[in-house]
């Protein structure tokens, strides 16, 4: 049950940052009214990439300790 609950929470989580992706090259103009230009957007993705490993980070730490756990209880 916890590993369907990790798929699921991965995809969500894959959803997040394509449309994350998405709506920073789209969008013309940011919420403050800075006009996006190139330089700015590779800045922006540079960012949305730090945070998207940090949650794979996490999220590994999970499955090592969801996978840990599963092979005790069958010890």
């Amino acid at each position: 049950m916890k590993m369907k609950i990790w798929w699921v929470i991965n995809i969500v989580w894959l959803f997040i940052f394509a449309a994350g992706a998405v709506v920073i090259g789209v969008r013309k103009v940011d919420g403050a009214g800075v006009v996006q230009t190139p330089e700015i957007k590779m800045i922006t993705f540079a960012i949305l990439g730090i945070v998207f490993i940090i949650v794979v980070l996490i999220q590994l730490v999970f499955l090592y300790f969801v996978r840990r756990n599963k092979t005790r209880q069958f010890s």
